[in-house]
């Protein structure tokens, strides 16, 4: 690798004749890491004519370089830095002094410090790891998904993978999403209701700028995905938590001044009760009362694997009033953050509005892979396949608990990839998780997803979507023993 040229320069106020400044950065450059061993340094030509210096002074510095075991000379090649080079320091640098400027003062709005937990980035490394929303290597058609890309790549796609379409989408994923994915959900949208985003939690952003301020209410499932609670804090908006039960979320016991509402019907996030029929209608007919909108997210739909899902809370909409979020992160890869909104023309006009404003539209090239992946029927045979593994395992999970007399909360009547479990009353799983991790078993606390004015510590969610089922019941066993 070469070094760039670029990131060599002059200091105005630099001590010392020229050949000692290039010495020193070069120096500078290898003590502080950023310049390492056998990368190529710019031809004295190059760096003279870049500095407009003279190029004997480059030669000069670079030849006692040489001398000093910094660089070496590989012929007529040019000069590289030395194996024998002096080894990086490995403690950290110390700190420069503080900012001239008042932080707390400066920042209006505060964005750090949510509910939200990081996951850890390392759980490839775990044999027993029950979290969720990860993507298992062994489910993911990646052939296909290479195919696909490379195609998009290509110069007949020359134009979606290059044009800047402002506030625009790739109409090809648009309207696979409008004739294929829509319709299973009972849902029917012209293009112009449709809007692509960077995943759910990206639509779930827009929908809140675009329908709360300090002077209006949500009302949000308790327990719920904690991200979306992040989202409705930082709008200042006034939030109401509703606690769920074995159906999901009771209309009866929302706030009548509420304005909007938020949930997820289909397998609720994260106890997975799936909301009945009778209450869907109930829901709607109590926004309408309250002329609230309800903005409906449909997370996990594809894992339906038990039984067909129930229609979406949009498909019963007569009134406009429902906003439809869903993903292809948890049915394709998280990192893809490819979701899409459904709403009324008036609303998708302004969240395409909004996203143009902050990034524009997701990348053309992302969305035209994967509008190649659906419509070439690549992404209904994964789905399929998931669901025969997400099965299988589900019943070894089932059988593994059990047999442990472990307490399962929650399990989705339809399917899904985790189960919402209880513990003992006094049984902290936040300790539980960082014991488990010493024996490699990863499980994800319940206290996050819990409002904050009344979070029970003894719950906790296992998944099953990135574990092999063979190691389902030795991981199901290491957690018994911690209970």
């Amino acid at each position: 690798m070469s070094i760039s040229v670029d990131t060599f320069f002059l200091a105005p106020d630099a001590q010392g004749t020229l050949q000692a400044q290039i010495q020193q950065m070069v120096a500078e450059g290898i003590l502080s890491g950023r310049f390492r061993k056998g990368e190529k340094l710019p031809s004295s030509r190059s760096l003279a004519r870049h500095l407009g210096i003279s190029r004997i002074t480059v030669t000069l510095a670079y030849t006692e370089l040489l001398a000093n075991d910094y660089l070496t000379s590989k012929g007529r090649s040019g000069y590289y830095v030395s194996d024998t080079a002096p080894i990086p320091p490995s403690f950290t640098p110390a700190p420069r002094g503080a900012d001239g400027v008042d932080w707390g003062a400066a920042l209006v709005r505060h964005f750090s410090g949510g509910d939200t937990p990081r996951k850890p980035t390392e759980w490839q490394s775990y044999r027993y790891p029950f979290i969720y929303g990860q993507t298992d290597p062994a489910l993911f058609d990646h052939s296909n998904w290479r195919l696909c890309a490379t195609r998009a790549l290509g110069q007949k796609d020359f134009t979606a993978l290059t044009t800047d379409y402002y506030d625009g989408d790739d109409p090809l994923l648009v309207e696979f999403i409008a004739r294929h994915s829509l319709p299973r959900r009972g849902i029917v949208a012209r293009p112009e209701e449709i809007l692509i985003t960077l995943g759910a939690q990206n639509a779930l952003w827009l929908a809140a700028q675009l329908l709360l301020t300090r002077n209006r209410r949500a009302a949000i499932e308790d327990p719920c995905y904690y991200a979306q609670r992040d989202i409705l804090v930082q709008t200042g908006c006034a939030i109401s938590p509703v606690r769920v039960d074995g159906d999901g979320l009771p209309s009866d016991r929302l706030p009548d001044d509420t304005d909007v509402i938020f949930t997820t019907p289909s397998h609720q996030a994260p106890t997975t009760a799936t909301m009945p029929l009778d209450r869907r209608r109930a829901l709607l007919a109590r926004a309408r009362a309250l002329n609230a909108l309800i903005v409906e997210d449909d997370y996990e739909f594809e894992m339906a694997f038990l039984r067909a899902p129930s229609p979406a809370l949009k498909s019963l909409d007569e009134d406009g009033r429902v906003i439809y979020v869903g993903s292809f992160s948890k049915s394709l890869f998280p990192g893809l953050r490819l979701g899409y909104m459904v709403g009324s023309e008036p609303f998708i006009r302004e969240a395409r509005a909004l996203r143009a404003s902050v990034l524009r539209h997701p990348p053309g090239h992302v969305q035209r892979t994967a509008a190649y992946f659906l419509s070439l029927g690549h992404y209904d045979a994964q789905i399929r396949r998931m669901a025969q593994v997400l099965q299988q395992r589900r019943k070894v999970m089932e059988t593994a608990i059990a047999e442990h007399g472990l307490t399962v909360a929650g399990r989705g009547a339809f399917g899904g990839s985790a189960f919402w479990m209880q513990a003992a009353q006094d049984r902290d799983t936040d300790a539980l998780a960082r014991d488990l991790r010493a024996e490699g078993v990863l499980i994800e606390p319940g206290a996050p997803f819990f409002h904050a004015a009344h979070r029970p510590q003894n719950f906790y969610r296992l998944a099953y979507s990135s574990i092999p089922a063979t190691r389902i019941p030795e991981g199901i066993a290491r957690i018994a023993r911690h209970l």
